[in-house]
């Protein structure tokens, strides 16, 4: 009885020093883990603190998919401090700095390391009229002002495209009234003059109840602005030969509100 008891308190003291000796060695583990860990995290700061992770130039920001804006014009727009590090560059915060322009449709911004740099591919909003609103708009303190249209709709600041200014690229088409008015029906009416042999000037949208388009065989009264402007466009092409069955000079205006039956409404005779 006495060697089953001294064999057990053994067996117990083996076991405990067994699990001592396992603790200090998980201990050693986990502070050698914590060191490494530590080391390796303050060697990353270290290293992405180094001078070569810099954004010291604007010319380090590189732009594409730009055909209007120019590549400084587009960096001008981009709340940059050089020199800049690389990490402190939030690409989705530039992205969406860039979307909030007029000229600018959508951008992505990425991060290159070799060596370091900014990559910004982007989609220009491409003018295809002049906007000018209503007089009575200019006198408000809220209106926008001049500026350009895009094909849907959208509003771009008058000044967005120097680069386009001097490479005489300008739309000739000039949408005059209140934005409000038109724009819901702006993608429309435009893909269908796009479509149309009919060259149109302005469109005078001050009167929404009676839409005024100038052509070159002189201004067009439409009436409201409705489903049969495409028949509308129609007839007007049909009367390209006007001019030489009637002296534009003494026309007033053609008017459409019924495009099955023209009506050329002459000047008042002096």
């Amino acid at each position: 009885m006495a060697n089953i008891v001294s064999v057990s308190s053994n067996e117990l003291g083996n076991r405990r020093q067994q699990l001592r000796r396992q603790r200090r060695q998980r201990l050693v583990q986990i502070l050698w883990q914590g060191l490494a860990v530590s080391s390796l995290t303050g060697g990353v700061f270290w290293a992405l603190n180094q001078p070569i992770w810099l954004i010291r130039q604007p010319e380090q920001v590189t732009i594409e998919g730009n055909q209007l804006l120019s590549d400084a014009r587009i960096r001008d727009l981009l709340p940059l401090s050089y020199p800049q590090s690389l990490w402190q560059i939030q690409p989705q915060d530039l992205a969406k700095i860039l979307e909030s322009q007029g000229q600018i449709a959508e951008a992505t911004v990425t991060r290159e390391l070799f060596p370091p740099r900014l990559t910004i591919k982007i989609q220009e909003r491409r003018p295809v009229a002049i906007a000018q609103p209503s007089p009575t708009l200019t006198r408000r303190s809220d209106a926008s002002g001049v500026g350009w249209l895009d094909a849907n709709g959208g509003w771009i600041p008058l000044e967005s495209y120097a680069k386009l200014e001097r490479s005489r690229q300008l739309p000739s088409l000039k949408v005059i009234g209140n934005p409000d008015q038109y724009r819901p029906h702006w993608t429309q009416m435009y893909e269908t003059l796009s479509r149309s042999p009919v060259v149109v000037y302005e469109i005078n949208w001050q009167n929404p109840a009676n839409l005024m388009i100038t052509t070159e065989i002189g201004v067009v009264h439409l009436g409201a602005y409705s489903s049969q402007f495409t028949q509308q466009l129609r007839v007007l092409d049909q009367m390209r030969n006007l001019p030489e069955q009637v002296d534009l000079a003494l026309v007033d205006y053609i008017d459409l509100q019924n495009p099955s039956s023209p009506v050329i409404q002459m000047l008042p005779e002096p």
